[in-house]
């Protein structure tokens, strides 16, 4: 079976590997010139199905419990499994109250448990939430690796290419999150900055809860640190406001004066594809299933929906309509 994918951001990455390791002869086609550049590049690469549930819907939850071991097993060694931990200051120890409530999976944590998940925090928190469950890996490190893994499986993966000038496909597979004539879809705009700094060390990632001013810091490799946060609804691709700018700083003082004194080794921005609420879509129409509208969720929901989408191509399985799901669910509430 000869299968075509276009776009070769995470989500077209990841349904070409569910594909190609079920038997598929698979291409992939990216009008782009490599890899980045698309939101998938600018991610945070939390794998944190609970967390996500404060402001997400139950789907969200359910799909993403399995990613972390998804991507282990595809790329060993790439996914930090040590949990996530989420923090407010004093003042707003009322955030910390209102996410527990809306989450699950998660245990309280004091003062002294903070200093030893994470020595350079000692001291500034009196209490946070640990999800002991949830994982993170560097988005451009595992798209890199399951490049080469793709490639080493006879995957045809071919860039500055219009999947339109090819043919002789049985199935095609549609990944091109914003670049898709799907009416459906609004931008959600997410802004990316990424520090260099020897002063911190972090394990895991880190949420500092703020009613106006969340934000994340992620570890990455090399004493850098990925910190965002940002949903603007909008599908401008633009440089990083000062705007936004100012407030990921103060927010990254919060947490750590130290970070006052980082280099700002990037600065990014990634319009991320979403439906009307906020759940993806895997849709057969023929011989096309189109797999979109990963939100904010997308190396999270990714494995789930390659999965999803392979199961239409091989074996007929009917799409799950997660807002009609989403929708009964607030009714029987």
């Amino acid at each position: 079976m000869r299968v075509l994918v276009k776009g070769a951001g995470v989500a077209g990455l990841t349904a070409a590997f569910e594909l190609a390791r079920r038997g598929a002869a698979v291409t992939v086609a990216e009008i782009g010139s490599g890899l980045g550049g698309n939101a998938s590049w600018f991610a945070g690469g939390m794998l944190a199905p609970w967390c996500e549930r404060e402001s997400a819907e139950q789907p969200v939850l359910d799909l993403g419990r399995g990613a972390a071991d998804w991507w282990e097993t595809a790329l060993p060694g790439q996914v930090t499994q040590a949990g996530t931990l989420v923090v407010a200051a004093p003042r707003d120890a009322g955030e910390l109250d209102r996410f527990a409530g809306r989450t699950s999976g998660h245990r309280w944590v004091d003062e002294a448990e903070i200093a030893r998940l994470e020595p350079d925090l000692a001291g500034r928190f009196r209490r946070g939430l640990f999800f002991p469950g949830e994982a993170h890996l560097d988005p451009r490190r595992a798209m890199a690796a399951l490049h080469g893994k793709l490639v080493a499986m006879g995957v045809d993966i071919s860039f500055a290419t219009d999947a339109r000038q090819l043919s002789g496909f049985e199935h095609e597979i549609d990944c091109r999150g914003m670049a898709a004539s799907d009416e459906r879809l609004r931008g959600v705009r997410g802004e990316m900055m990424i520090l260099h700094t020897p002063d911190i060390v972090l394990s895991r990632p880190v949420r500092l809860l703020h009613p106006r001013f969340p934000l994340y810091a992620v570890p990455r490799a090399n004493h850098r640190f990925m910190i965002g946060a940002t949903m603007i609804e909008s599908d401008s691709a633009g440089p990083v406001t000062v705007r936004s700018m100012m407030e990921l700083l103060s927010a990254a003082c919060t947490l750590h004066p130290a970070f006052g004194e980082a280099g700002i080794a990037e600065t990014g921005v990634g319009v991320r594809p979403a439906f009307s609420d906020n759940l993806p879509r895997a849709q057969a129409r023929g011989n096309t299933v189109a797999i979109n509208g990963l939100y904010r969720h997308g190396f999270l929901l990714a494995p789930a929906m390659a999965r999803l989408a392979a199961e239409l191509v091989f074996n007929h399985a009917q799409p799950t309509e997660l807002g009609h799901e989403t929708d009964r669910q607030r009714r029987s509430a």
